[in-house]
């Protein structure tokens, strides 16, 4: 999956689940403590979220990061399950330095 598809799933994924539970952008915005405008650009995949800003969108629409990149029943990898599980117990900067330390390994 190239950086542009993850993105576009990342971004459709935010407006699913913000349509579910019947917010509108101003409203998940305001739960996550976000701009409207950064929403937007989220949902139109021009941004890409930070681990940060994907930690408050979970915890405004009270889900878990696992539960953000689960759809239709479909998983991710074991592993890769408890990793995230491990990250969401992090501090916002233990979280964007393991952001950081990810990107280097690419």
């Amino acid at each position: 999956m190239t950086l542009k598809e993850r993105s576009m799933n990342v971004s459709h994924r935010i407006t699913e689940l913000r349509e579910t539970v019947g917010w509108s952008k101003n409203r998940l915005a305001k739960e996550s403590g976000l701009s409207q405008a950064y929403i937007s650009q989220l949902e139109a995949g021009q941004k890409e979220p930070t681990t940060s800003t994907l930690f408050k969108l979970c915890s405004a629409l009270n889900i878990s990061l696992v539960d953000f990149f689960t759809v239709n029943g479909s998983t991710m990898p074991p592993d890769l399950r408890r990793l995230l599980h491990q990250a969401e117990s992090l501090t916002p900067p233990q979280r964007e330095k393991l952001a950081e330390f990810i990107k280097s390994l690419k």
